[in-house]
Formats: structure tokens, C-alpha cells, sequence
């Protein structure tokens, strides 16, 4: 069965284009022009990936993120954005955008990172197989809980609610803690290692990651080792349930 693609762009002659190009790729496509009718579409059909453009009439692609993180549709999102627009990015991504593209890109670059997202998130399924019955992947450290199986985080007995890739990114700290993870680690772990996006992409989740952990921040926190990456630092912690 062809994997289903929403691409949300309002420029005619680009969205033909994308449409065009990515029903040659074997997919199965549906274009929306209007901000609004792209998120009434993405809430109401089930999607593999959704091609967003952050400018939209009716509803930009930042809210459209962030209802759709909100009501936890986890469909991959790669981002459109104009060209030195990284303020743009950084709310992409803080948002819950899995990878973006700036304008004007070239479409063999575009199928390059549809194809690299869908590959990574075909492995996550196909690697993360939940057993609710026991839950053997659950880490615990002192006070901080995390629940693979059910993208939950603890923290003090707090849900901290987080995007998709900040869960990874903290699962990825978690399994290792108290050893410094590069940005290059972190990038190839969660992103995959044919991402072609930059480190800074890293360093806006963990910064957000941050912000979210400083719930109990005597209890956990992320260190930074300057030009190199980042750790996860746990007080009291004890030896994961792996």
C-alpha cells in the first residue's frame, strides 16, 4: 500500500510541483491550500508525513504544529521555510517539526528527506515493540520516570508533557547517564544518520528539553560540555530497569 503524504502549501505552482513529483516516488498524495483545511485534514485521515509551509492564509503552519502536538498526532512533519528564516526553524522545531527544507530547494533534495524521515520512523516502529504486560523498557532514575512504551515522563511524580523528539532526545540522555553524548550522537540517534539538517537542530531541543526538566531541576538536569555535547546529570538516582 502507498504511504499517504498531506502537503500543505498555498503557492499553486509549488504544491503542483510537490504533488507531481511525489506521486512519481509511488505516493499517495493530498494537497490543501489553505491553512485551516490542512489541519481539519490532518486531525481527520490518518498520514505517514505531512509537507507543511510555516506561511499559510487561515491558520500558519506554527499553530497547525502546535494543535496537532497538543492533541498528540504524532504524524512527521517536515517543514517549508524561506530562505535565512531561522527563527522560523527554531519555532519549527520547537514545535514538533521533524525536518525542514528552505525555499527554494530542489525536489530531489525534497524526496531525499521525505524518504530519510519515513526510513527513520518505519525503524523506530519496527525496533520499539510495547509489551504493556511488563514493562521492561521503563527507566527510572531517582526521581525521573520515563515510559517508552507510552511516550510519559515523570518527574517528582509530575507529567511533563514533551514533543516527540524531546522524548528522544531524553531517552537517548537517560539510557546514558552521566555520559557525555556528542551532538553528533544525539543527531544520529533520533534524526537518523542520513538527517540532513545541522547540530543546531540538536541544541533548540535540548534548550527546550531544558526548560521543560527544570520542573525539579535539583533532581535532574542536562549539563553542557562546551564544544563537545551534552549529559544527563540525575541526584540520587538508581540503576535503570532495562
Amino acid at each position: 500500500m502507498a504511504q499517504r503524504l498531506l502537503v500543505i502549501e498555498d503557492e499553486p505552482t509549488l504544491s503542483r510541483l510537490l504533488s507531481y513529483n511525489l506521486t512519481q516516488e509511488g505516493y499517495e498524495v493530498t494537497v490543501e491550500d489553505h491553512g485551516t483545511a490542512g489541519y481539519d485534514r490532518a486531525t481527520r485521515e490518518p498520514f505517514d508525513l505531512i509537507v507543511l509551509d510555516l506561511m499559510l492564509p487561515g491558520m500558519n503552519g506554527i499553530d497547525i504544529l502546535d494543535k496537532l502536538r497538543g492533541q498528540g498526532i504524532r504524524t512527521p512533519v517536515i517543514v517549508l521555510t524561506a530562505k535565512n528564516a531561522e527563527e522560523d526553524v527554531v519555532r519549527g522545531l520547537k514545535s514538533g517539526a521533524d525536518d525542514y527544507i528552505t525555499k527554494p530547494f530542489g525536489v530531489s533534495e525534497l524526496l531525499a528527506r521525505v524518504s530519510a524521515v519515513l526510513r527513520r520512523i518505519s525503524g523506530l516502529a519496527e525496533e520499539v515493540q510495547p509489551d504493556t504486560s511488563v514493562p521492561a523498557s521503563t527507566i527510572i532514575l531517582g526521581q525521573l520516570e520515563i515510559y517508552p512504551e507510552r511516550y510519559e515522563v515523570l518527574l517528582g511524580g509530575q507529567s511533563i508533557n514533551l514533543r516527540p523528539k524531546e522524548f528522544e532526545v531524553l531517552l537517548y540522555l537517560a539510557r546514558k547517564p552521566g555520559v557525555v553524548l556528542t551532538r553528533d550522537d544525539l543527531m544520529n540517534a533520533v534524526w537518523g544518520f542520513d538527517y540532513i539538517g545541522g547540530q543546531r537542530t540538536v541544541d533548540v531541543h535540548v534548550s527546550s528539553l531544558r526548560k521543560k526538566l527544570e520542573l525539579d531541576p535539583e533532581s535532574v538536569h542536562i549539563d553542557s560540555i562546551r564544544g563537545v555535547g551534552y549529559k544527563l546529570v540525575v541526584n540520587k538516582k538508581r540503576s535503570p530497569v532495562m
